[in-house]
Order: C-alpha cells, then sequence, then structure tokens
C-alpha cells in the first residue's frame, strides 16, 4: 500500500472517530436536557398542611381572636390556615361547612361542638377519612374528635356565681343572658346555677337568649326588667351581652342590677370604667387557638396527645383596669 493510500486511511478513521465523539456528545446534551425537563427547577418546600377553622359566627371577636391565635401557631409550624363560618349563628351552615371541608380533603379542621348527633356523625366521618378534628370552644365529646380545647365552661359558670353571689350578697332574683342555645352556654348556665342554689336566699329568675347580638341582648334585659322589677343583678354570658344588658339597664329608670359580662371587649371595658358593668370574665381565645394548632402538630408528629386542653380564665373589674392603667381606681357608687 502506498504511502498516500495509508495517510488517506487514517484520515478517514480519523474522521469516522470525531463523528462518533460528536454523536456521543450531542446524545449526552440531549439526555441531560431530558433530565432537567423531568426535575423541577427548584427543590420544592415541603407541602403545608391545610387546616379549616370553621367559627360558630364569621366576624365575631371572641372568634376571631381564635383565629389571630391560630394563624399564629400555623406560621410556625408550617400550616395554613383557612378560616369560615356563618354570617350570624346558623348550626345547619356549621354543618355544611364541616361537610365541605371533608370533601375538600383538608388536612386538618378545628370546630366548635354543637352537641348534636349529626355533628358528631360529621366528625366521625372526617376522623375515618383520615382528617383530624379538634373541637374549640364548644366540645363534642361524643364523637371521633382527637382533642377539645377551651374553657372549662361549667367551672366558668360556677366562678360566675361565686362573684355574683359575693357581689350582691346572698339575697335577690337573678336574669341570666345566654348567646345561644350551644352546649358552652348551657354548661355555663349548669354551674352558675349550681352555686346560685346553695343560697336560699338567691334566685335565678329568667333566662333569655340573644343570639349573640347586642341589640337583642339589649331588648331580652329590657323586658327582663319590666316583666321582673327588682332584679339584683342580670348576668351575660357571651361576650356581646353585657354592653347590650348595661344599654338597657342604662335606659330604664328603676334601680339599676348590677351587671355581669363575659369577655373583654373594648365596649365592656368601656362600661366597666363607667361603672355600667360590675366585672366580666375573661376567657383565652388567642390561646385556644395557639394550642389547637400545636396539639395538630403533635398528633402529625405521632405524639400522643390528651383529650381535654382547658384555657384559663380571668376575673376584669375595674380595680383590674386600673392596675393595667385603664381607669382610675375609684369605687363605683
Amino acid at each position: 500500500m502506498s504511502k498516500w493510500m495509508w495517510n488517506a486511511g487514517l484520515a478517514v478513521l480519523a474522521l469516522a472517530f470525531l463523528g462518533l465523539l460528536a454523536g456521543f456528545a450531542s446524545t449526552a446534551v440531549h439526555i441531560r436536557k431530558l433530565a432537567g425537563e423531568l426535575e423541577p427547577a427548584h427543590p420544592e418546600e415541603p407541602q403545608r398542611r391545610r387546616v379549616a377553622l370553621i367559627s360558630q359566627e364569621l366576624d365575631n371577636p371572641f372568634w376571631r381572636s381564635v383565629e389571630s391565635g391560630a394563624r399564629a401557631s400555623a406560621g410556625r409550624y408550617g400550616m395554613t390556615i383557612e378560616y369560615g363560618g356563618p354570617r350570624r349563628i346558623d348550626p345547619q351552615e356549621q354543618s355544611r361547612l364541616l361537610e365541605k371541608a371533608i370533601a375538600e380533603r383538608f388536612d386538618a379542621v378545628l370546630v366548635q361542638g354543637l352537641n348534636e348527633p349529626s355533628y358528631a356523625a360529621l366528625i366521625d366521618r372526617a376522623s375515618a377519612q383520615g382528617i383530624p378534628v379538634i373541637t374549640v370552644d364548644a366540645d363534642e365529646p361524643n364523637s371521633a374528635r382527637i382533642a377539645y380545647v377551651g374553657t372549662d365552661n361549667k367551672l366558668a359558670g360556677e366562678r360566675m356565681g361565686r362573684l355574683v353571689a359575693q357581689t350582691i350578697g346572698g339575697t335577690g332574683r337573678i336574669g341570666v343572658v345566654l348567646g345561644s342555645e350551644a352546649v358552652n352556654q348551657k354548661l355555663r348556665l349548669e354551674g352558675f346555677r349550681s352555686v346560685i342554689d346553695r343560697y336560699p336566699g338567691l334566685a335565678v329568675a329568667d333566662v333569655r337568649i340573644s343570639n349573640i347580638s347586642r341589640l337583642q341582648a339589649a331588648k331580652e334585659a329590657e323586658d327582663m326588667l319590666r316583666e321582673r322589677p327588682g332584679l339584683r343583678a342580670i348576668v351575660g354570658f357571651s361576650a356581646l351581652d353585657g354592653p347590650g344588658i348595661a344599654e338597657a339597664v342604662q335606659r330604664q329608670q328603676a334601680a339599676s342590677p348590677a351587671v355581669f359580662a363575659f369577655d373583654d371587649l373594648e365596649s365592656t371595658r368601656q362600661e366597666i370604667r363607667q361603672c355600667r358593668i360590675k366585672a366580666t370574665l375573661v376567657q383565652s381565645p388567642v390561646e385556644m387557638g395557639e394550642e389547637a394548632v400545636a396539639l395538630l402538630h403533635a398528633y402529625f408528629q405521632g405524639e400522643r396527645i390528651g383529650k381535654v386542653h382547658y384555657t384559663g380564665t380571668t376575673v376584669l373589674d375595674r380595680s383590674a383596669l386600673a392596675d393595667g392603667g385603664g381607669a382610675s381606681g375609684a369605687d363605683c357608687r
């Protein structure tokens, strides 16, 4: 073979090798491109658990405080709170919203208990589908809820009973305004009666329902004052009742009964400053929301959690406001 032919053969082999090498490089680039398309552009963050918080009433200040606590706790534990509730108190709407949360496969649900078999059955359904439920503010003990977080409502009623008895003495008739017929309200009344019944000279003379409305609380108190003159005290067991009762008492001309309230709306504080409300029993709604979400986190981590978690109450009166700089220390006359 001539030298020219040998050189030509080598050239052909070199070109063939270069062609194969280029093809291999092109294939490798293509494979890397396909792999890049299959992989996410950025590592995904862990998926945040969605928690439905279903309130008794959408814009009720108490429930907005529960929402605030739940959101703060959710931020710490990587959860998302979706808050909802009826515009006005409506147990059927609460049930519908719970059904919707189950259908939408939320990771967990926070609800107020209704003490209704059909509602308990919905909670059982959620549990059967792997959706843990925690009751807040009012319990649903005969259900598959994993825990209750809120006031010991019977104990709170007892505390209110002692407060009223100490304030007005051991004699007199008392009117009561409940926010609704919810189980928490009934437990407060039960605890209240259990204390009042220990005093032979004290009696609960009337019980009315305000439907969580200041206007309705004022109307019920006015009717009570007209129909049952001589009441020594009127007690409101939901947040808007106290200011409504105080408004009604202010309008009537007879000797004014002592007014007692629940929770610490700014309007309630103002009525205490002006000596129109003797005292209010304050719950811990922010703590309720925080604790409920913390319990969900523990549950999702596989920890065992207790069934009942009570939050505290405190008495707020004029002297307590004075200690906090909110009112003068002078006694009301």
